[in-house]
């Protein structure tokens, strides 16, 4: 098979009629038009020829084809059955090609790890994604990935600035993070209401050294869920859902780590939730009860 043109949105839209298939919004799927845009994404990965490579929504494979063309393994994920089976008319016969079928939240724990990842990933399931990556400790060494232009404020805020979440925290813990090009809604088909923006992660030199007790991930998420309330009410009512629940044990933590109670999640740099992690684990529960109890 032939690949479509790429770059045209009316091809697009009658190779897809050719093959009796259409979009369906419930997968976010919109494809990238732009060619200088594709070029540049994958340009900013810097995969080197031989390296093993996710991709994740394909859709139709025109940032596949420029992966293969560079010597890369792609594994590409798709959950469109019909999509799924071109990309597999149209890149089967190499095997440098990989294809996954399904729902990539239920199929990447299974798959071999890869070095690189690239996606123009949908915009319903991005951020429930890359979190899942870090939590589940699957590390790239670099990913350029595209997602809603507020989606990438949230991965790249500072403490203290109003697009700062616990999912900042979590890509700040395992990567430095960079904004890229802000790509208009016209470089998409369909268009898409909102801007889009490629963002870059490189995989810290110190990852390993930062990777927080099991603890800090949902220790994470309460200290984020009512933004309005200090940390040490939102770290009670966190240390009493443990069962460990005392009086003082908010106050101790906060004074081991050296940190004022009466501040709010979004004032807190990783380092700082890393260190009451770190204390609430060893003073509040059994780590080895913990792991078993949350994975």
């Amino acid at each position: 098979m032939i690949p479509p043109n790429y770059n045209s949105a009316a091809a697009l839209r009658a190779f897809l009629e050719q093959n009796n298939l259409g979009m369906r919004k419930k997968y976010g799927q919109n494809f990238l038009i732009n060619p200088a845009v594709r070029g540049a994404l994958v340009s900013a990965l810097d995969a080197p020829a031989g390296e093993a490579v996710w991709e994740i929504g394909p859709g139709l494979g025109a940032m596949t084809l420029l992966l293969l063309e560079k010597g890369l393994a792609v594994r590409a994920f798709e959950i469109d059955s019909g999509f799924a089976r071109l990309l597999g008319e149209l890149f089967g016969a190499s095997a440098h090609f990989t294809l996954v079928q399904g729902d990539v939240l239920k199929t990447w724990p299974s798959q071999p790890p890869a070095s690189y990842l690239l996606g123009n990933l949908p915009y319903n399931i991005a951020a429930t994604l890359l979190a899942g990556f870090i939590e589940r400790g699957q590390f790239f060494r670099r990913m350029v990935v595209t997602v809603q232009h507020e989606v990438a404020r949230r991965m790249a805020a500072a403490p203290g600035s109003s697009a700062y979440s616990s999912f900042s925290v979590l890509c700040a813990s395992a990567y430095i993070v960079k904004p890229l090009m802000i790509i208009k809604s016209g470089s998409f088909y369909p268009k898409p209401n909102v801007d889009s923006q490629g963002v870059f992660l490189e995989l810290r030199e110190d990852a390993a050294a930062r990777l927080p007790p099991p603890v800090f991930y949902p220790l994470l998420r309460r200290l984020f869920s009512a933004r309005r309330k200090t940390i040490k009410n939102n770290l009670s009512e966190f240390i009493a859902s443990i069962g460990r629940y005392s009086l003082t044990a908010a106050d101790e933590a906060l004074g081991k780590c050296g940190i004022d109670g009466g501040r709010r999640a979004e004032e807190l740099a990783f380092e700082d939730f890393a260190a009451l992690a770190k204390s609430i684990e060893e003073s509040c529960l059994e780590t080895s009860s913990f792991r078993t109890a949350s994975t």
